[in-house]
């Protein structure tokens, strides 16, 4: 594509986020609205309409080679990143659940389920290569060490003269016994020819019958060959084989160039705009410099001095961290301030009446036994939450459009300049000003709770080693995550509308992992802004791919991966001291090499609450007292992510467990759709040719109950490098793979019904929902609800 191709697309992506503005920043002030299911469509369009947003600014980021547009682009593609997690926070909130299901939406919107994908940005990763390949080098020069180290010597092993002579005539012996075989082997078929010769008579008498023979050969021949074609045709038709995609066309190849190109212009003109900007200020500073200086320190005091005559006193000076005097010039008018200062005054005044009135109204609620407080909720009903990352979206469409360009900063001589004239102002006619901020300066020195920073004398590049040395960071594969497949579950809306919880597809998780890890973790401004996530727990049963999740996500990101998974704990640092160190040194060496994933395999054993005898000496239990800890010391800044894996997590004490980990997702087993697609996928990938003769869709019926891993497993047991050369004589048949299923156990139907939540008749006043929250209530039988079974995580809320 051109550039005026992703011109126009750029231009229909603005066009497409302008008109969902101005749908979007009504609801916010208008009556709430008391209907959940209109609250969810609402929401479920203006999320779907942001992500084909999302999906088209993307592309165009990615191959805009105009440094300015590729800067505006990105502002306005973090807003929409940052918008999409804020929604989907939204929807969880509303319907309790982390899996939501838009039949009806997409039908409305005339969308596939694959336009609820959502993209990994590029340039995560891309933008970050060099990082990247420098500690890629790094990490396997200390691995190589690490191998050098733990390498043992190979002891030389004497041998006795007859023994040496023995090996020798066994070799001969064995040599000579090959070239036997092969010189009797062509003598015989030197004799099978010879006597084919002597049989063989030709049929040159009766030419009639040769040109008939010859006839029934070619008639037969081509027959075959039209009904294997047509049968192919319906197979493929029918869905039942996939379709042999040819090679790349030179058009396609041409195009692949092309984007590749484009990138490398993107990084020649970068350098170019990023001199330019050096050259061109400078030669502003020295032309303009002084006049520039001047005008702007006489704006100023004016503006101090208008702000004093409107509203008694001098403005405070922002400071550079709220854009300094370039803050002063987007603000109101003198007159605008004093008049915001009295409607705030009236608020305040109406807020206090409104406390008492709550207080009053509690009181009335205590009597009503909760009667007239679920009256009153009702009443309200929902209202959108603020949003942090519209203000974003709304600038980047000015800053489109041309007419919201942001002026100049001034320049930092200036702001220090006009703060000082500030201060000396305030001193000589505001003297009661200067005692207050001594005060702001003490209630600042407090000591943050949790890990701080201990240990100064270590060099990030010396914890790093000594981390990888002790097999605590690790390398992550090399793993996408459009390489987890799955399928939509098309009957999610119908089983919800019959009052029945469906379970969660394998679409549905890729999705979450991709919301909830890798967009916060890709990029700062949405980690920051949006709804902190600190920690995930991945639950399901064995090989349903928790672990190929948890690398898709380092990968997507350009993680690093910390393993503190008990047993990979045992026996290092040992006692309370050599814990705490360890637990510094992860989240001083995640924090300065961010983004970072620590990742605790078999969560459920650090929680749990007996731990079993042949596990005592592992000690599983030693980071749960720190894990929640550690939990809170992750701040927005912070782009670090915990991630849990646990395959019973009904094995551990539910509530320290949804302490640490506020995000649980069910990973279930594949449903017969993602199966039928893994069998494709595996077995095209490993060269298998896809003929009539593999029945597929009998593989996916029968591999009910078995997961990813196990189908896995039994393709590379059967495409061995011999099977598959015999593939043209032997074509494969599905019995071939029943054999190395039948040697695996399923995921039996009591282990599946472990991770749902049961029996909820049982418990009159309580509903137990699928929520991303933990609410611990005084409940007389509660450890009676502590038994039932952990599915997401589990919410106990009053009727």
């Amino acid at each position: 594509m051109s550039h005026s191709s992703y011109g126009r697309i750029w231009a229909e992506a603005q066009g497409a986020l302008a008109d969902l503005l101005e749908d979007e920043i009504p609801p916010t002030q208008l009556h709430p609205q008391k209907d959940r299911l209109q609250v969810f469509r609402t929401l479920s369009t203006f999320y779907l309409h942001y992500l084909h947003i999302f999906r088209r600014l993307e592309e165009v980021y990615d191959q805009i080679v105009h440094p300015q547009k590729r800067r505006v682009v990105l502002h306005v593609l973090e807003g929409v990143m940052g918008r999409l997690v804020e929604l989907k926070n939204e929807m969880v909130e509303v319907e309790f659940s982390e899996f939501h299901y838009f039949d009806d939406v997409l039908q409305d919107l005339k969308m596939t389920p694959e336009d609820l994908e959502v993209p990994i940005p590029r340039y995560f990763v891309r933008e970050r290569m060099k990082a990247l390949k420098e500690r890629e080098k790094m990490l396997a020069h200390i691995l190589a060490k690490k191998e050098r180290l733990d390498q043992e010597p190979i002891p030389v092993q004497t041998m006795s003269v007859e023994r040496a002579v023995q090996l020798l005539q066994v070799s001969e012996r064995a040599r000579q016994g090959r070239l036997r075989a092969h010189f009797m082997k062509e003598i015989w078929q030197e004799e099978q020819r010879t006597r084919r010769r002597e049989n063989y008579s030709p049929i040159a008498s009766d030419p009639h019958l040769a040109a008939t023979l010859i006839q029934k050969v070619w008639r037969g021949y081509r027959q075959r060959k039209r009904t294997s074609k047509e049968r192919l045709e319906e197979m493929i038709f029918l869905g039942m084989i996939a379709p042999q995609l040819p090679n790349l066309s030179p058009a396609q190849q041409r195009a692949q160039q092309v984007e590749s190109s484009r990138r490398q212009v993107q990084e020649d003109h970068e350098t170019e705009y990023q001199q330019a900007l050096v050259t061109i200020k400078e030669s502003v500073r020295l032309v303009d410099g002084p006049d520039i200086k001047e005008t702007m320190q006489e704006q100023l005091r004016q503006w101090f001095l208008e702000c004093r005559d409107a509203t008694g006193k001098f403005p405070d000076f922002p400071s550079a961290e709220d854009g300094g005097s370039a803050s002063i010039f987007a603000q109101k008018t003198p007159e605008q301030e004093k008049e915001k200062k009295k409607s705030k005054g009236k608020k305040e005044k109406n807020s206090s009446k409104e406390r008492k009135e709550k207080k009053k109204d509690k009181k009335g609620k205590a009597k009503g036994k909760g009667g007239k407080a679920d009256m009153e909720d009702e009443e309200k009903g929902w209202k959108m939450s603020p949003s942090n990352f519209l203000p974003t979206v709304t600038e980047g469409a000015k800053l489109y459009r041309g007419d919201g360009l942001l002026k100049p900063s001034l320049s930092l001589k200036v702001d220090e300049l006009m703060r000082q004239e500030l201060k000396n102002l305030k001193l000589t006619v505001d003297r009661d000003k200067g005692k207050k901020k001594k005060k702001v300066k003490k209630a600042n020195k407090k000591v943050k709770e949790g890990f701080t920073e201990k240990r100064p004398t270590a060099t990030i590049e010396s914890l790093y080693e000594e981390l990888v040395l002790e097999g605590i960071l690790i390398r992550p594969l090399n793993i996408k995550l459009s390489e987890y497949l799955g399928e939509y579950s098309y009957l999610g809306t119908s089983l919800r509308q019959a009052d029945i919880e469906p379970m969660p597809s394998l679409s549905d998780v890729r999705q979450l992992i991709a919301l909830y890890g890798v967009l916060p973790l890709g990029s700062q401004s949405v980690h920051e802004r949006g709804p902190l996530i600190r920690s995930l727990l991945l639950a399901g049963p064995s090989g349903v791919g928790k672990k190929m999740l948890l690398h898709a996500l380092c990968t997507e990101t350009g993680a690093n991966l910390f393993n503190l998974s008990p047993a990979n704990l045992a026996g290092k640092y040992p006692g309370r001291s050599g814990l705490q160190y360890l637990l510094h040194m992860v989240l001083k060496v995640a924090r300065q090499l961010q983004p970072s994933v620590i990742w605790i395999g078999d969560a459920e054993k650090s929680f749990y609450k007996k731990v079993p005898k042949a596990e005592k000496e592992m000690e599983p239990k030693r980071l749960k007292k720190d894990l929640p800890k550690v939990v809170k010391s992750i701040k927005a800044e912070d782009r670090v992510l915990l991630v849990g894996t646990s395959r019973r997590p009904f094995d551990a004490d539910l509530k320290p467990l949804c302490k640490v980990y506020k995000k649980i997702i069910l990973i279930p087993r594949p449903d017969y759709a993602s199966r039928m697609i893994l069998w494709k996928e595996l077995l095209a990938v490993r060269g298998a040719q896809l003929g009539p003769t593999l029945d597929l869709s009998s593989l996916a019926k029968v591999t009910d109950g078995y997961a990813q891993g196990h189908i896995l497993q039994a393709v590379q047991s059967v495409l061995s490098t011999r099977r598959l050369t015999q593939q043209a004589k032997r074509p494969l048949t599905a019995l071939e793979f029943i054999p190395p299923l039948a040697r695996q156990d399923p995921i039996y139907r009591e282990e599946e019904e472990a991770f749902k939540v049961r029996d909820k008749q049982r418990y009159r006043n309580i509903y137990l929902l699928y929520s991303s929250s933990f609410v611990l209530l005084s409940i007389s039988n509660w450890s009676s609800i502590l038994k039932v079974p952990l599915y997401l995580k589990v919410s106990l809320i009053t009727v």
